[in-house]
């Protein structure tokens, strides 16, 4: 049997892991941007965490479209549980970001002790949802291209 594939892709390449790291990088900066803030006082920290934020919102959109086309394109990728996982976790992750862009916008004060937080509980969330997609590629081998000569648990 074959391995679940990606559905979006370009030139056999899978788009969706091309696109994560970008949302990625922009919501742990979020993060550590807030904990410079928190510690220095200075405004200037407090409005980079908005734009990493909107650029965090507007690369996950992406990321998640490719994601979603993968996952409604191949069945076998929706009867793996981990694979829900990783997409609620995702879900979950952006609407906290969405929510704490929101508050911040316009605001700085806000961020201080509620945008700490939010990115917080957003960086912690996006370690279980970046293991749980590493288990999906590295061992339900989602996505990965098929290699006769070397057998794997979809063989």
């Amino acid at each position: 049997m074959n391995n679940p594939q990606s559905t979006a892709r370009i030139a056999g390449h899978p788009i969706h892991p091309m696109l994560v790291p970008f949302p990625i990088a922009f919501f742990v900066a979020t993060f550590a941007v807030d904990v410079v803030f928190w510690r220095t006082g200075n405004a200037d920290w407090a409005r980079a965490s908005v734009w990493l934020l909107g650029a965090g919102l507007v690369t996950a959109a992406l990321a998640a479209l490719a994601g979603i086309v993968d996952f409604l394109g191949d069945s076998r990728i929706r009867q793996i549980g981990k694979a829900w996982w990783h997409a609620g976790g995702n879900v979950l992750a952006v609407l906290l970001s969405l929510w704490s862009f929101f508050l911040r916008y316009g605001d700085v004060v806000t961020i201080l002790p509620t945008g700490l937080l939010l990115s917080t509980i957003v960086t912690a969330i996006l370690l279980v949802t970046g293991w749980l997609g590493g288990e999906l590629v590295f061992r339900g081998r989602v996505g990965v291209a098929d290699d006769p000569s070397r057998p794997g648990p979809s063989r």
